[in-house]
């Protein structure tokens, strides 16, 4: 078997477990795994700076210490004043024409026998929600404001799919990487309840869309989402990707069956320290195969994808397939 068909076989928890490795083996080695395309560029990817305004009008930083695009939204500058009113405040930016040639020359160098492309798609709908207002006006709206934040979800949900559906017809890909966090490192940002009535109808016209084009689901949630596990089966994503142990891993596996494959396990506070020493690294993976290969429909990674200590990226990888190949030996 190769790559591919190594992991999907994890992913469908075929048994006997055949492989146990890092969970992006399959995937390009680029910038998170992904090709990068020119919609993710033109939307957040280009900007960089100490301040500067996205075509949403949203405040952003990303210097190079940051570990990512960090919204700046105040009540000063945040583009929703009265979420009542959202139509009059949010003006969805038209998608340019876009040059698609650098895309498929990164999928042209890609074993495509050996290699999943995945194409990311960023900001989801609670993500783009609070680069909109404030978090907290988008907690507070979702409770006392739900009609106005439905159909704000909803209409992104619009220019999402949009978005999407010139991803596929231009880059053919395998694999779509969807961002949204839903909760914190250890309980989710609403109820389980709120996610279902607000949320949830938007996900499954959109992930309904990406499936419905043959495509897979990876949605990133590096994060606590216990509690909503059903209901990423429900929308049919294919992979949780950044579930982190502060989730009860081993009861999230018995509740979705081997219905959606877990990427992540490893406690990132352990290992991407500055100094933090290459034996904790290596003994932190090896506790997470230990401790979740068991259950199925796992495969260890890190959370957020990439250390902010880069350092210890190899020393991840490394022991990942090192262990996991042993661990295979010692349970097949």
């Amino acid at each position: 078997m190769n790559k591919k068909e190594l992991f999907l076989s994890v992913m469908r928890n075929e048994k006997p477990t055949k492989w146990m490795g890092y969970a992006f083996d399959a995937f390009p080695p680029y910038k998170f795994h992904c090709v990068i395309d020119p919609i993710s560029v033109w939307d957040i990817l280009q900007f960089s700076g100490e301040r500067f305004v996205d075509n949403w009008g949203v405040v952003h930083r990303y210097l190079p210490e940051d570990p990512g695009i960090i919204p700046m939204v105040n009540d000063e500058n945040k583009v929703i004043k009265d979420i009542t009113k959202w139509r009059d405040y949010v003006h969805f930016p038209e998608i340019p024409e876009l040059d698609w040639s650098d895309a498929k020359k990164q999928i042209d160098q890609l074993d495509r026998e050996n290699t999943f492309v995945m194409v990311p798609t960023f900001r989801g709908l609670f993500e783009r929600a609070h680069c909109l207002m404030t978090f907290e006006d988008t907690l507070v709206y979702m409770y006392e404001e739900p009609e106005a934040m439905y159909d704000l979800f909803g209409a992104y949900t619009d220019w999402k799919i949009k978005a999407v559906e010139q991803l596929i017809d231009n880059l053919h890909p395998d694999v779509i990487h969807s961002h949204d966090d839903w909760g914190s490192k250890t309980s989710l940002f609403f109820s389980p309840a709120k996610f279902r009535e607000l949320l949830k109808p938007h996900y499954e016209r959109f992930y309904g869309y990406i499936k419905k084009r043959g495509v897979l689901i990876q949605h990133h949630a590096d994060c606590y989402c216990q509690g909503l596990e059903k209901d990423m089966v429900d929308l049919g994503v294919d992979m949780w990707q950044g579930v982190l142990p502060t989730n009860d891993i081993k009861a999230i596996q018995k509740n979705v069956a081997g219905k959606i494959l877990l990427m992540g396990g490893l406690e990132q506070a352990v290992i991407d320290r500055a100094d933090a020493t290459e034996e904790e690294i290596r003994a932190e993976v090896r506790r997470a195969i230990d401790e979740y290969a068991p259950g199925g429909s796992f495969l260890p990674c890190i959370g957020s994808i990439e250390c902010i200590n880069e350092w210890v990226t190899p020393i991840v990888i490394d022991e990942c397939n090192r262990y996991g190949a042993e661990w295979i030996k010692k349970n097949s």
